[in-house]
């Protein structure tokens, strides 16, 4: 191995994203190594895992799971060290040897890695939308705080950054849009496998439905979100935080072809875009090779083929979720939190068959309503936010049942 290969640990490496993180490295074996790789509870694929790419250091959420995946290891003759539990996923993201850390932990649990990985001024690719969504204020600031590189992976954000202003430092929060030149940025979403469905057959959609998702491969929580728009919902917090980009400078637009990942509109009228074909390793490959460009093994586009781009406002009304979240943003403080809390919730339940896709907004925008919205102070404080949040949005829940 190249002694001048990059170190990466992979939190989440069982995901959607963190497989694909591993399909770019594979192309660039002496560019990077894999230290570390993590998940919750797949002993199954991570050992697979361990065993082509053999990390210094697998982590397992679950106790029970460790042993299991440390016996496994075991049988092979693996030297990969097997640890458990929150405080090894920070020291994997936080260790001297990482160079850069993939962020891409569904839901809330990715907080406290991505924040240690931040602090320790890593590399962070961040493909985790809780991190900003809950705690973007004290995120940015460990970004700034530890010297940190932080580089957008979602999609769209990913595509923003590649079209904002070359004099724009890395840290992409520390200059306002206007001193840029910007007017505004334009979240491009794919409108999910509903977009053309009236209340009626919402109210009627299936698991199976709303996973099917008609552009992107992704996990079902994503996929969930995707449908019910509640995922624009949540990069449009994303965006204000790592834009400093103000609500009413970010605009969502649907194109169902996903072909236009975002764009950027400066003060002058011109409108720049990123556009490529819908295949999340292209945002994995620029965050592993920036600021140089890495083959992603995603095939070109072909504008023939595609003919035609489309595009239309997002209907708030059969889509709640998106101005749920716009209001959550202008509400500041612990209001996104809770959003996030209680929408992962509702989709939970949504996906254990136990309410319906209409109700996961009901319950949002109730948790909300009555929740008392603070100032973010700290990581604890969000911590209890964020149980809080569950607990009503569960009792509101059972409820509807």
């Amino acid at each position: 191995m190249d002694k001048t290969a990059q170190s990466v640990t992979i939190l989440g490496a069982t995901g959607t994203i963190g497989l694909q993180t591993l399909d770019v490295i594979s192309q660039h074996p002496h560019r990077f190594t894999v230290f570390a790789l993590t998940a919750s509870s797949n002993v199954k694929s991570l050992f697979k895992l361990c065993q082509q790419y053999a990390p210094k250091y697998a982590v397992m959420l679950q106790e029970a799971a460790a042993k299991e995946l440390t016996a496994q290891l075991k049988t092979i003759g693996s030297s990969t060290v097997v640890l458990h539990g929150e405080a090894s996923l920070n020291y994997v993201a936080a260790h001297e040897d990482v160079t850069v850390v993939m962020a891409a932990i569904v839901g809330a649990a990715g907080l406290h890695p991505a924040m240690a990985a931040a602090k320790a001024g890593k590399r962070v690719l961040l493909a985790n939308k809780e991190t900003l969504v809950m705690a973007g204020s004290l995120f940015m600031q460990a970004v700034l705080d530890g010297g940190a590189t932080l580089l957008p992976i979602d999609s769209e954000h990913n595509a923003i950054f590649q079209v904002m202003p070359h004099q724009r430092s890395t840290n992409i929060s520390e200059s306002s849009l206007a001193s840029l030149g910007v007017k505004r940025v334009l979240l491009t979403a794919s409108g999910g496998p509903f977009r053309n469905a009236n209340l009626e057959e919402l109210k009627a959609v299936t698991r199976a439905q709303a996973l099917n998702h008609p552009n992107w491969v992704m996990g079902p929580k994503i996929s969930v979100d995707s449908a019910t728009l509640m995922n624009k919902g949540l990069e449009v917090i994303e965006a204000h935080w790592l834009f400093n980009a103000l609500p009413s400078q970010i605009d969502v637009v649907v194109h169902p072809q996903s072909v236009i990942h975002s764009m950027v509109e400066y003060i002058d009228g011109s409108v720049l875009a990123q556009l490529g074909n819908p295949d999340m390793r292209t945002p994995i490959a620029y965050g592993l090779g920036y600021p140089e460009r890495l083959s992603s093994g995603v095939s070109s586009l072909d504008f023939l083929l595609t003919a035609r781009l489309d595009f239309c406002a997002p209907d708030m009304v059969r889509f709640p979720c998106l101005r749920i979240a716009y209001e959550a943003l202008n509400m500041g403080g612990t209001a996104p939190a809770i959003l996030n809390a209680a929408n992962e919730i509702a989709v939970e339940a949504f996906l254990a068959d136990q309410i319906g896709f209409m109700d996961i907004p009901q319950i949002i925008e109730a948790v909300l309503s009555a929740a008392n919205i603070e100032a973010v102070e700290s990581i604890e404080q969000l911590v209890a936010v964020d149980t809080q949040a569950r607990q009503a949005a569960l009792a509101h829940m059972r409820s509807l049942c």
